[in-house]
């Protein structure tokens, strides 16, 4: 696995604009999730999390801050360097990040076929599927 860097950004910096480059290439391109979707308000109050591996802005998610829980999203790993793990410590590093500020109850929207993945670090589905930007998603808490 390559070493990784991960750490909180804000908004708008060039870090934190890598890591919007990294899901639109994921979301947008990969994936087709339309454009005007793949960015949101919440962007603007989000925290925002980068993992640099080799020089480069390779895995990226963010953060949603609620009274009750804090929501992991738009979790993107660089086609380049999936299969290493690094999707893993990221969302490990958001738990613990989300801990440390107080906030130990996290949620995720899962696209369905990644919902193995989210279990294997101690999430839970529960719900019923639903559609987001054409993807089958179903909700998963660790708490």
């Amino acid at each position: 696995m390559p070493d990784l860097t991960v750490l909180p950004v804000p908004v708008f910096s060039p870090l934190c604009n890598l890591g919007f480059a990294l899901r639109r290439e994921v979301f947008v391109i990969e994936q087709n999730v339309p454009e005007e979707l793949e960015h949101d308000a919440d962007d603007l109050a989000a925290t925002h999390i980068v993992g640099i591996a080799e020089g480069a802005v390779v895995a990226v998610l963010r953060i949603l801050w609620n009274e009750s829980y804090a929501k992991i999203g738009r979790v993107a790993v660089a086609a380049s360097h999936r299969g290493h793990g690094l999707g893993a410590k990221m969302i490990r590093f958001a738990v613990e990040y989300a801990a440390g500020q107080g906030q130990s109850r996290c949620y995720l929207e899962s696209q369905s076929d990644k919902v193995a993945f989210y279990e294997r670090l101690g999430f839970v589905a529960y719900g019923d599927e639903f559609m987001d930007a054409g993807i089958p998603h179903l909700r998963m808490k660790n708490f």
